[in-house]
């Protein structure tokens, strides 16, 4: 018997007809399911006979003419027919009842059958439910699997959003589809066709009334809805192209403002917008119509039965039991059907959305997924030489970007790539690290052609730095870690309760999905040159040095909040190191910076509000600093002292000033920068609150009028704003009213204030705050300099410079790593390229947004490194330089011209008069 290829599958195009895939991937489940619902049928034709016997026999006496008639219930036989004999074999005799007892004999086991009924549609249900989620998670997980093989060129044709769009949203409808895709055709119409066969047995014309009635919506329904389909594929298709623009918005939402076009993508989306109003309008209107109808014929039907059927009793050939029990069963029969119809238009809508969808992923040029096999096995150290020979690469376009190269490569070689944007020295590095393929020639390593290598081992032996810095929302140790995880290695001891579940396993297994865990330790030690997870730290760090990030994360450190119960070590030898740093303050010449927080002394360097409260607020939609007007202890507080008329007229004076200064500013303007009490958006409503102001004055204005002029103060900082606000004489009395508002603080408000403590670590509060307690004085160009310099002075003397460092590692850069500026992107993504101890480093344009000085300086970190003269593992380097005078400190320098190798020698060799080099260079 020959093994089954794992990869095969993955490697076909996906099936464009949904319920092949379907069967196809659900086979043994559907049988199981199909005999499930073959065998609720007769409970349910039992369900319908039932209350005609009940009506019939106990309730209107037939059969118990006599007084003291009997009969059996639960009574078994099996006979064959007529035509075979008529022979019969009694089961059970049964129980011999009376009127009574039979009743409720017969009511009980009709309740029973009720039941029964009940538990196979709970199973059906929940098992086809069950069915159609892992077929959804099989889906979606094929789908981004594919994504994950799309040939490079690909993603230029595609929006990400739109992509997310169709794996999340647009796949959604199908969850519930395929597990109906058979089971509920077979239920359905099972409970037809029993439905039918009961109404027959019990009256043939009333029978052909139903069918005559059914084919009418069978017909009808399906043609009605034809047009519903392709207003839902137009309003599938318009809701994607709006969320990819969105995607696009956002994405380029600094072109937006600096070019002022944002009204124009107001007036594109409300386009769109409109052209989905007027589609999903005239879909609810084709579709309450066809539901208008399918009603009308529903209720048509009990109307013909009311009639024809009581004509029929009243003649005496239908009695009243089987009357009730042919309107009972039609009641129930037209949900099946509509269920049916509503199947098949739904089966066709979803196949063509389906077969769109797929149309999407089955591009070509998908790798195979070999080439993305899961290995734990150390890949080999790549020696020798690249042979390039005749390498010619043409994009999708038909642009040549590349042609004819012709060199030689050694692995360990230290080259640099110089030449004019789009000369072809980019495309050599991208067909080198994979990006590429060649459109003919050969790129080779020991034999193999690159494009040809596993992932695994371009991946691992190779690392790439391009000029594209998107880094996915992380810390930044996993950003700087993410280059490492190529395997699961080993069980963390820490995530013990995190391992996968055997019950995960088996719906993973059943999905189609990876059983790859998740939880396991991912990272490559080895590769890094470390032993184990101890020693992540100094190597994270000695990268970061590299490329002169050390001191930036230990700026990160500065801003990040720790939990005192997490961290409670550090927090502790945080507080006794601000104690020291309280003392230097007072025994150096810093205090001219800082203003220490101080219980007895207001702080003109902090908020009016931070004063009040001595501590800093947690904040959430109810309390927060933008509305602590609204809260009525503090106002109260604040009233008793006579200060909500001093507030008042500061806040009208700061409206004044701040309307005067930058109402005629565009929101996007630096300048609002300086104003830190009020927004733009903000600066709109208060002009007609002033005019009211002016008007009525302190008592005669609104409690919200009142209350937004009230809270401008709360910002207001004397040093900072400078608009003589705020005396000594005032500064006391708001120092009185704190005292007033902490004597008597409620315990819902002491619950959300996190109280300056000298002996405490406020978590609401960042590292450096916390080290300071106090604050920077405004107006002097070195007080942060010298503050956060005296401050790593602390940290090493306490031995505390590696904590800050893990804390600055665990530093959350944002999505796309936009928390961080291109300048910082660009050098993690170089320094996570030498983390992952690659044989040879390719550099495309990797820091064209440094400046030269810096490039340089970097560069000759690099090259050391890989020369092998900071005592790590040497490594070759191919690296498309931005900068063409930086190649001199390469060993040897490749010259591209008009997509073609021009030069080839030693910075030595091609520094002469007249060549390419020599002018690219000066």
């Amino acid at each position: 018997m020959s093994k089954v290829d794992p990869y095969e599958a993955a490697n076909k195009p996906l099936d464009k007809n949904l319920l092949r895939y379907v069967w196809k991937q659900t086979r043994p489940e559907q049988i199981w399911i199909l005999f499930v619902i073959l065998a609720s049928m007769p409970t349910y034709f039992m369900v319908l006979n039932l209350p005609v016997r009940i009506i019939n026999e106990p309730i209107q006496g037939i059969g118990f003419e006599q007084p003291n008639a009997t009969k059996q219930f639960l009574e078994l036989s099996l006979g064959l027919p007529d035509f075979l004999g008529g022979t019969t074999w009694k089961i059970f005799d049964g129980f011999t009842l009376e009127r009574w007892p039979y009743l409720i004999a017969l009511s009980t086991a009709f309740l029973a059958l009720v039941c029964i009924n009940g538990l196979f549609k709970f199973y059906i249900n929940t098992y086809k439910g069950r069915l159609g989620e892992r077929m959804l998670r099989r889906m979606r997980y094929d789908l981004v699997d594919r994504v994950l093989r799309f040939p490079i060129n690909q993603f230029r044709r595609v929006k990400g959003s739109e992509v997310a769009s169709m794996v999340k949203d647009e796949v959604e409808p199908f969850g519930e589809f395929i597990g109906d895709a058979f089971v509920q055709p077979a239920f359905l119409g099972g409970q037809a066709l029993v439905a039918f066969i009961f109404i027959l047995t019990n009256s043939f014309w009333l029978g052909m009334i139903a069918v005559g009635i059914i084919a009418i919506q069978v017909t009808l329904i399906p043609y009605l809805r034809r047009r519903v389909l392709e207003l839902g594929r137009m309003r599938q298709l318009t809701a994607r192209l709006l969320s990819g623009r969105i995607g696009e918005i956002v994405e380029s939402i600094t072109a937006v403002r600096v070019n002022d076009t944002s009204n124009y993508e107001r007036a594109e989306l409300s386009h769109r917008l409109g052209k989905i109003f007027f589609i999903r309008y005239e879909l609810y209107q084709r579709k309450f119509f066809i539901k208008f109808i399918n009603n009308f014929l529903a209720q048509l039907t009990p109307f013909l039965f009311y009639v024809v059927g009581g004509y029929f009793a009243i003649r005496g050939t239908l009695n009243v039991g089987q009357l009730i029990g042919v309107i009972n069963a039609y009641k129930d029969l037209p949900s099946p059907i509509n269920g049916l119809i509503m199947w098949d238009q739904k089966r066709v809508d979803i196949n063509i959305k389906y077969a769109q969808i797929v149309e999407q992923f089955n591009v070509k040029g998908v790798a195979d997924a070999r080439m993305q096999e899961n290995s734990d096995e150390p890949v080999p150290p790549i020696t020798g030489d690249i042979l390039v020979s005749n390498l010619s690469v043409i994009d999708e376009t038909g642009s040549v970007l590349i042609e004819d190269a012709d060199f030689t490569l050694p692995v360990t070689s230290i080259t640099a790539a110089i030449g004019p944007l789009g000369s072809g020295a980019g495309a050599v590095a991208n067909t080198l690290a994979g990006l590429y393929e060649p459109t003919s020639g050969r790129m080779t390593i020991g034999g193999k052609r690159v494009e040809d290598l596993p992932e695994r081992v371009r991946g691992r032996r190779f690392a790439y730095v391009g000029s594209d810095t998107y880094l996915p929302q992380s810390t930044l140790l996993e950003t700087m870690l993410y280059v490492t995880k190529h395997a699961p290695l080993r069980t963390r001891p820490d995530t013990e309760e995190f391992r996968l579940h055997p019950r995960e396993e088996v719906e993973a297994k059943a999905s189609g999905n990876t059983l790859l865990d998740f939880y396991a330790d991912w990272v490559d030690y080895d590769a890094m040159g470390i032993s184990g997870p101890d020693e992540v730290y100094p190597k994270v760090r000695d990268v970061l040095t590299v490329v002169e990030l050390d001191q930036t994360v230990y700026e990160l450190a500065m801003r990040q909040l720790l939990d005192p119960k997490k961290d409670e070590a550090l927090c502790g030898q945080l507080i006794q190191m601000r104690k020291k740093f309280r003392a230097r303050v007072e025994d150096a010449d810093l205090a001219q910076y800082i203003e220490l927080f101080d219980w007895e002394r207001f702080n003109p360097q902090a908020t009016i509000a931070e004063n009040l409260l001595f501590g800093t607020l947690i904040e959430d939609d109810d309390v927060s600093m933008a509305n602590i007007a609204d809260n009525a202890h503090l106002m109260e507080v604040l009233h008793s002292q006579g200060l909500d008329r001093e507030l008042y007229k500061m806040g009208v004076e700061l409206a004044e000033t701040a309307i005067e200064l930058f109402a005629d500013l565009s929101p996007d303007n630096p300048f609002f920068e300086q104003l830190n009490f009020m927004t733009p958006e903000q600066l709109e409503a208060y002009p007609p609150i002033l005019a009211r102001a002016r008007e009525k004055g302190f008592e005669g204005v609104s409690e919200l009028d009142r209350k937004m002029l009230m809270q401008l103060p709360f910002g207001y900082i004397e040093p900072r704003n400078r608009l003589r606000l705020l005396d000594e004489a005032l500064q006391e009395r708001f120092l009185k009213a704190r005292k007033a508002f902490h004597q008597d603080l409620p315990d819902d408000m002491r619950e959300r204030l996190s109280i300056y403590n000298i002996d405490a670590y406020n978590q609401l509060n960042s590292v450096q705050d916390n080290i300071l307690y106090g604050r920077v004085v405004y107006g002097s160009s070195v007080a942060m300099e010298r503050i956060q310099q005296e401050i790593r002075t602390l940290l090493e003397e306490n031995g505390l410079e590696d904590d800050m460092f893990r804390a600055g590692l665990e530093f959350d850069i944002g999505a796309g790593g936009k928390r961080l500026t291109e300048n910082q992107r660009q050098r993690i993504v170089l320094a996570r390229a030498l983390l992952k101890g690659a044989d040879m480093l390719i550099v495309n344009r990797g820091l064209n947004g440094l400046d030269t000085r810096v490039q340089e300086r970097l560069i000759k970190n690099v090259l050391e490194r890989a020369r092998g003269k900071t005592n790590q593992r040497p490594f070759g380097i191919y690296w498309a330089l931005a900068t063409p005078s930086l190649a001199k400190q390469f060993d040897r320098v490749l010259v591209y011209d008009r997509q073609t190798l021009v030069e080839d020698g030693t910075p030595e060799e091609l520094a002469v008069e007249g060549t390419r080099f020599t002018r690219l260079v000066t």
